[in-house]
């Protein structure tokens, strides 16, 4: 039988990170690149970094989307609570493990909650 998988979707919920670096751009951006390196991948183009929600202190924070070859990397990382919450997803093999150490080498949060997916539009 073939194999129908078209990629891995990694969900990561961050909690209580290093506030400092989740309200840097700067650190934001060196995060984005570091990721794509480390887990083989290639960025289309510079990351895409706002600071949204500005209407809702509770939901404030930057914004991240760094586009790569096989899809993308996003994230959102939240002023007031100094939660993340990160998102990877390739059609290209990827190890889950590395995409955990680059998160707890920029961000160091408390705790990681993981979903991994496997996606497939075929039934």
């Amino acid at each position: 039988m073939k194999d129908t998988t078209w990629g891995w979707h990694h969900a990561l919920d961050c909690y209580a990170c290093d506030r400092a670096a989740i309200t840097s751009r700067e650190q934001i951006a060196a995060f984005s690149k570091a990721l794509v390196e480390k887990i083989d991948m290639v960025a289309y183009g510079a990351p895409v970094i706002e600071h949204f929600a500005t209407h809702d202190a509770e939901k404030a924070g930057y914004s991240l989307v760094q586009l790569i070859e096989t899809s993308n990397i996003c994230g959102h990382f939240c002023d007031s609570t100094g939660d993340c919450y990160i998102d990877v997803f390739s059609c290209k093999p990827f190890n889950k493990e590395d995409v955990v150490a680059v998160i707890n080498e920029f961000f160091n949060p408390k705790n990681i909650t993981e979903h991994w997916i496997v996606r497939t539009a075929k039934p």
